[in-house]
């Protein structure tokens, strides 16, 4: 049986990465798009099936990157996101998670897992509109009197598993503006006030400003979208890359979060240009099995939730700047 269902994940993954259908397919940045696709497709159902649990980083940021990758084209088997779906689809759940309390956090899950619920509502059959809903009221309850939603804390510019203060934010707002519910209005303005308080001074900070601005509809002539613009205009590397501050040798979550962050902003003179650097940097340092090093704060250390996070946050840029 274990063999049988080997070889059914190696089709699997050999149909997806064949299977893109936007954009050329020899371009190196669009290769490395299916790879990653294809690494993400064996290791978005492993945590579940061999833990016996669900992650934020399995069933968060990757799972998110195989949503987008499927209405980008590929053809993704029904099992390999049946758990996710399934799991993010009953936000009643999420506190019975059987993972270790030494390494959860419910704000930072209920962020996670309602992001990945919102990217799953096309596929939800029955009743999507209550699993939002009751999602939205999680996430909103974790919201504090700043109008944050304080994740890793003590880490100016988060990380891909843990987003930080910042980034988490936005992705809460995020939810929230897709959910009727009252508790869901209530927190909107706080949130909204909390982000536009925040200095673009890191990549991660610059970064999110410009998706935020995007998703309001500003305009980029405005001085709140030309600042953090100028800014990750000043940080890319020589290699195309960027680091999390302005000076910092280019790290692969950085890079991809502001590839997300420009992939909007693409009528602005020279940012087509940075997108095609940032692409191919992320095509460069790609590992041979699809996946990116981790991205961990303090570089250079070992973690398999941020090498999955890592990896979750490439794709999903590669997908936006095709």
């Amino acid at each position: 049986m274990i063999r049988l269902v080997a070889i059914q994940l190696a089709v699997t993954v050999v149909t997806v990465a064949g299977c893109a259908t936007s954009g050329k397919k020899d371009e190196p940045a669009h290769r490395a798009e299916a790879k990653a696709v294809g690494f993400l497709v064996r290791e978005v159902p492993a945590w579940s099936r061999d833990n016996g649990c669900f992650s934020c980083h399995n069933n968060g940021d990757a799972a998110r990157a195989l949503y987008a990758a499927r209405r980008n084209g590929y053809r993704i088997s029904e099992r390999v996101l049946a758990g996710t779906t399934a799991w993010v689809s009953a936000p009643e759940k999420w506190d019975d998670n059987k993972g270790d309390p030494g390494f959860s956090d419910q704000r930072l899950a209920d962020v996670q897992f309602a992001a990945a619920l919102v990217a799953a509502l096309p596929t939800i059959r029955t009743n999507a509109s209550g699993a939002l809903n009751a999602a939205a009221r999680r996430v909103a309850a974790g919201q504090t009197d700043a109008g944050t939603w304080p994740i890793d804390a003590g880490n100016p510019i988060g990380s891909p598993a843990t987003y930080g203060t910042t980034l988490a934010t936005f992705m809460a707002w995020q939810t929230l503006t897709a959910s009727p519910v009252e508790e869901a209005r209530r927190t909107l303005q706080r949130a909204e006030n909390a982000l536009l308080a925040v200095r673009p001074d890191t990549v991660p900070n610059a970064a999110t400003l410009l998706l935020f601005h995007r998703a309001r509809g500003v305009s980029s002539s405005t001085g709140k979208v030309a600042v953090p613009l100028e800014f990750l205009r000043r940080a890319q590397t020589s290699d195309g890359g960027w680091g999390p501050y302005a000076d910092s040798p280019a790290e692969s979550f950085d890079t991809a979060l502001a590839l997300l962050a420009l992939a909007g902003w693409r009528s602005v003179s020279g940012v087509s240009e940075m997108i095609v650097r940032g692409r191919a940097h992320l095509d460069a340092t790609q590992w041979e099995d699809g996946s990116w090093s981790p991205t961990t704060r303090p570089s250079g250390g070992t973690s398999y939730a941020q090498q999955i996070s890592t990896t979750g946050w490439a794709a999903l840029a590669l997908l936006a700047t095709r």
